[in-house]
């Protein structure tokens, strides 16, 4: 079983979709929901890391990330021998593989 990192930008997009959702549209119930959805797909990867898809399968280059989608949202994660790192999490109609690899 790996270990799961969250690194602080994934945190940060996380608390974003709860504030959008909650405040925004104006429903905390379902920005809990969502939230707790989110993590869950997320805790799978600690004993699955492999679920999610390779991304460099749906982009023209070579990438290490992968991605498990989870409702609207996807969340983007590289694995190592002792991680699995979510690196960020993005609603699925925005441009992610823009942002997500011009972060580096």
């Amino acid at each position: 079983m790996r270990k799961l990192r969250i690194n602080p930008i994934a945190r940060k997009d996380l608390l974003e979709i709860k504030k959008y959702i909650s405040e925004e549209l104006g429903n905390p119930t379902a920005a809990e929901k969502i939230i707790s959805q989110i993590v869950e797909s997320y805790e799978k990867l600690k004993d699955f890391p492999l679920i999610g898809v390779e991304l460099s399968s749906r982009i023209d280059m070579i990438t290490d990330f992968r991605y498990l989608v989870s409702g609207k949202y996807i969340g983007f994660y590289k694995v190592d021998d002792v991680y699995v790192s979510i690196y960020r999490i993005f609603y699925g109609r925005r441009d992610y593989a823009r942002i997500l690899l011009d972060e580096g």
